[in-house]
């Protein structure tokens, strides 16, 4: 019996940064996860669409995208949505990881991207995602 397929959404206005993080993840991020489908977003209304539709195990953001980048989108996902995937935001430099702590991600990582880190940081994720975990929340206002 195969195990069940993951998809992990991307979001990066820069199609590089996209294939970046899509080479890192690869098909199969862990062998107890199966493969994984990537999906694609360059723009913040294809991001939003795939997330509005469901099915996504996790999400991975850049946050150096334009004009929309994805710390803020974090946020805005985090506070939205109520059943909300796992977020893994990508910083320009690890010193901008206090942002991602605002933006309520699941994880971070910075440029330059280190294959192995994308990987276990996505593979972690989405086994908290099929576990039922708790994702960050915005705090009950």
């Amino acid at each position: 019996m195969s195990a069940p397929s993951h998809t992990v959404l991307v979001y990066a206005s820069d199609p590089a940064v996209r294939d970046a993080v899509g080479t890192a993840i690869g098909r199969r991020p862990a062998e107890d996860l199966g493969r994984v489908e990537l999906v694609e977003a360059g723009t913040v209304r294809e991001l939003l669409g795939l997330v509005d539709d469901g099915g996504i195990d996790c999400v991975v953001l850049d946050g150096e995208a334009r004009p929309a980048g994805g710390l803020g989108l974090a946020k805005q996902l985090k506070d939205e949505l109520k059943d909300c995937p796992p977020t893994l935001v990508l910083v320009a430099r690890a010193d901008d990881a206090w942002l991602a702590s605002w933006s309520l991600a699941d994880a971070v990582l910075s440029h330059p991207l280190d294959a192995r880190a994308v990987r276990e940081a996505v593979a972690a994720l989405v086994r908290g995602r099929e576990a039922g975990l708790p994702v960050r929340r915005a705090a009950a206002v």
